[in-house]
């Protein structure tokens, strides 16, 4: 029978439901459509106007300071006084500028009004990290840069347009920097006379971009979630930038039009007009329907139940018989006949002829269970095997019951089908699990050598470490450490890199053979690398015959191995730990331990035993913060350069600066190299501090520029890992590099490296650049005259424990003195390092020497000081 749903009438019904429902629909959605850009058009007339108002105010400030920069450009030597004149005249009626700056060499000078300004007088730009990245992207593009809001100095904040102002030189070579002029405009009165404050703006605002022209993109004026609420937005133009204006209306958006349940009704009623009738009509079809097809129903289903029974009877191959008590008749149908392999034409009549089909073996039980049967009238069961030919043998379950029928005759009806199938499948399960059973034993022994497997080393036997993580380490450890002793042997590589891995693992088997010679039942020995191995000790022992065993296992290991016809030598470095040490909180924390002291034998020379303790737990922990601050300083931009003045050795002028890294610690305050380079070399970031230094080098170098310092030479170190980075070139394209003013140093050992083609292509494409190439510490490797003629270096400096004894040691004088003459002699030129007292200078001024660098003429200092020190040339007085 169908379903319910599944009526004509129904059907009809629901397909006019789906076309008013679908036309109901569009109608909404095109209502609420137009609603929304009707909206959407309003709020973009209101953004409009307060864009255009915005965009007026600013450039008329801009304008305004324009002037003042005319006026400064040809009078760059203004004063105080006049500076007020003229701001004050050019701001009359101006209410949103609070005040004008000047800044001459990038420090406030002059300002107007100066009265609650004083505050900012004396304000280095450079040196203020909130306005330092605004101050130089103003003097590098060369115009006008708008930013803010930003704190002042002053209190409050405000919108700050900075304009670098540049003067003739007196030579009329073109212009150079005076300074920059900044006006701060009030950001309350800008936003209250552009509109943004009105309580009558019939939309909510946000203004982000934040110092647009140097990419900060913050919010800074409304809500932030404007922004994500599907505003209408547009550009505010800036001098050098721009801001982004966001606006919705007041409230938010309105989904939907203020008539739109009004509307909805009108359609809900247009729509039942069409409903209801045809589903009136479609219920008087189904009614007329249902009444005919109960009738063809009914005649169809007797049809089909009875065809369902004989199909049952014919598929199962159900053979079923009768038995007259009374007259001993026997009645079999087609398909009894079939099963027992009756021959067409006989009639079997009697019960002798199915006792007849019996296998003989079967036939008195089956015979028994029938005449017990009989007398008991129970219900009757067999199962029996019977003979339909000759070579044919079947399996017959049956079942029979007593009756009476309506004649008033005793008779029994029963049933009989082969279950030949189903008993030989019987034994087939009985068989395959008796064969599953059997494979399930060998899969439990194949298990249990895969799990020893699993936790055993195969080649020497050992337990591995997953067997150590389960069983000792592990939650669920069964056993208790009282010691640890991790062993490494040392040199393994070299037997494995010479001999072949077939040589390296009988040592490795030679080894676990000594580790378990002198171990105890009670001891537990694993291999938990590729040369390494951890004994377990469970019983409780001290040091002394911790030792004991330690300098056995040395002992042993060191004794000569025979291979083949070779003689292997290896040894051993033992690290020690006691379940009882400080910190050994854990059996994990124990092998942690053990590490670290193994760590410690291995670098105190090998072939030797380390036992864990506080100080080196306390050595590895400060090792481990001071590489966590260096990783930090280098993120926060800690390292700096100090700058230490070069001077020619006749003229005392500064002919140069070598750029020094310090760092700029938050609580150790600035340290030098000797506190950090060992740790950054073991961390592989020296490259990335040479690099740090030498952008910040350059961009100093713009601020000496700045301040009319002019120094002609800037040297920087370079490290091997710095040097030996195949993106070097990449990296140094990039950068404001003035051809002859840049150096780079690097040590003896770095160029010595002719296997290295990475350096000697590096050092090669330098001077493509314009960066000259200096050698350090001259004097304490190994480079040859031939090795100085394959670098050229522009210059190379002697190493200052060479320089110092020439005031008193003659022969040291001479081998300065025999530098100064092959530098002279290579056309290189000669720098001194380690000038420390006057009669240093003297000396090397008679030996030759052009450069002189010391603590005697000056020592490293930051930018400032650098720039006083120069101003001042105090060091001549010191000199004369």
């Amino acid at each position: 029978m169908k379903a319910a749903w599944f009526r004509p009438g129904i059907i009809a019904t629901g397909l006019a439901v789906l076309v008013v429902l679908a036309a109901g629909y569009l109608a909404d959605r095109q209502n609420s459509a137009l609603y929304r850009e009707q909206a959407r058009a309003e709020v973009a007339e209101s953004l409009s106007q307060l864009r255009t108002d915005m965009e007026t105010r600013l450039y008329g400030s801009v304008q305004l300071i324009r002037g003042l920069v005319g006026v400064i450009a040809s009078e760059p030597d203004i004063d105080q006084a006049k500076f007020s004149r003229i701001a004050s005249r050019l701001l009359d009626g101006q209410s949103q500028i609070r005040n004008i700056a000047g800044a001459p060499n990038l420090v406030v000078e002059l300002m107007h009004p100066l009265a609650g300004n004083e505050a900012v007088i004396g304000l280095d730009y450079m040196q203020n990290p909130d306005q330092r990245d605004a101050v130089v992207a103003a003097m590098e593009l060369g115009t006008v840069v708008l930013a803010g809001p930003v704190d002042l100095v002053q209190g409050g904040s405000g919108f700050i347009v900075r304009y670098p102002v540049f003067v003739d030189r007196p030579d009329n070579a073109g212009t150079k920097p005076w300074g920059l002029i900044a006006a701060v405009i009030d950001v309350d009165q800008f936003f209250a006379q552009s509109g943004l404050l009105s309580e009558a703006l019939p939309v909510q605002v946000a203004l982000s971009g934040r110092d647009g022209v140097l990419s900060h993109n913050g919010v800074f004026f409304g809500e932030p979630d404007i922004l994500n609420r599907d505003p209408v937005t547009a550009q505010v133009s800036l001098p050098a930038g721009g801001w982004q204006i966001a606006a919705i209306p007041q409230g938010g958006w309105q989904e939907l039009p203020r008539d739109v349940w009004y509307f909805r009704a009108m359609l809900c009623a247009a729509g039942l007009l069409v409903v209801l009738p045809v589903g009136f009509a479609g219920y008087l079809h189904d009614q007329l329907r249902a009444r005919s097809g109960k009738l063809s129903h009914r005649e169809s289903e007797m049809r089909k139940l009875s065809q369902r029974l004989n199909l049952a009877l014919e598929t199962s191959k159900i053979g079923i018989w009768e038995l007259d008590l009374d007259s001993g008749e026997l009645r079999w149908d087609r398909r009894m006949k079939e099963l027992y392999g009756v021959r067409q034409g006989e009639s079997p009549d009697a019960v002798e002829h199915w006792i007849n089909k019996l296998h003989p073996d079967d036939r008195p039980k089956a015979v028994a269970e029938f005449e017990e049967a009989l007398e008991s009238r129970d219900t009757y069961r067999s199962v029996f095997r019977i003979v339909p030919k000759a070579g044919t043998v079947r399996w017959i379950r049956t079942i029979g019951a007593s009756h009476q029928d309506s004649d008033g005759r005793k008779i029994i009806i029963g049933v009989n089908w082969d279950v030949s199938e189903e008993l030989q499948l019987k034994t087939e399960l009985i068989e395959a699990n008796q064969s599953t059973e059997l494979r399930n034993l060998e899969l439990e022994e194949a298990r249990k050598q895969m799990e020893h497997n699993s936790l055993h080393d195969v080649l020497t036997g050992l337990p591995n470490r997953r067997f150590l993580d389960e069983r000792v380490f592990g939650p669920d450890a069964d056993v208790s450490p009282t010691a640890l002793v991790h062993i490494d042997l040392d040199r393994f590589k070299q037997i494995n890199d010479t001999l072949g891995h077939a040589a390296g693992d009988a040592m490795l088997v030679h080894a676990a053979q000594v580790l378990r010679q002198n171990t105890r039942g009670t001891d537990l020995v694993a291999r938990v690398g590729g040369d390494e191995f951890v004994v377990v000790i469970t019983n409780r022992v001290d040091e002394a015959w911790l030792e004991r065993f330690a300098h056995r296992i040395i002992t042993q290991m060191q004794k000569p191995v025979r291979y083949k016809d070779q003689t292997c030598r290896f040894g051993a470095s033992i690290g020690i730990t006691l379940a009882d040490n400080d910190g050994a909180a854990s059996n994990s924390q124990m092998l942690i331990d053990a590490d670290l002291a193994l760590y410690r034998a291995k670098r105190s020379g090998r072939n030797r035993y380390e036992f864990f303790d506080a100080s080196l737990k306390a050595e590895i922990v400060s090792q481990k913060q001071l590489a966590d601050e260096i990783l930090t300083g280098l993120e926060r931009q800690e390292f700096a350069p100090h700058f230490q003045p070069q001077f020619d050795a006749n003229t005392l002028d500064i002919t140069g600066v070598e750029a020094v890294a310090r760092w700029n610690h938050p609580t150790r305050g600035t340290l030098a190299p000797s506190a950090f380079l060992e740790m950054a070399e073991e961390l592989s970031v020296v490259h990335h501090i040479d690099r740090m230094i030498l952008l910040k080098t350059l961009f100093q170098s713009k601020r000496w520029e700045a301040a009319g310092l002019a120094i002609p030479r800037k040297s920087v170190n370079v490290s091997a890992g710095h040097l030996n980075d195949p993106e070097l070139m990449k990296l140094l394209h990039g950068l404001p590099i003035v051809p002859g003013e840049l150096s780079f140093e690097l040590l003896e050992s770095i160029f010595l490296d002719d296997e290295n083609e990475t350096v000697s292509q590096n050092i090669n494409s330098l001077s493509d650049l314009g960066i000259d190439i200096e050698l350090d510490d001259f004097g304490t490797g190994h480079a040859s005259i031939i090795g100085l003629l394959h670098l050229n270096p522009a210059r190379l400096k002697i190493e200052r424990r060479l320089v110092k004894p020439i005031v008193d040691c003659a022969r040291q004088r001479k081998i300065v003195s025999s530098i100064i003459e092959i530098g002279k002699s290579l056309g290189i030129e000669v720098v001194a390092e380690g000038v420390e007292t006057l009669e240093h200078v003297a000396v090397l001024r008679d030996l030759g020497c052009e450069t002189l660098q010391g603590f005697a003429l000056a020592k490293p200092m930051t930018t400032s000081e650098l720039i006083e020190f120069a101003n001042s040339e105090v060091w001549r007085q010191r000199a004369a």
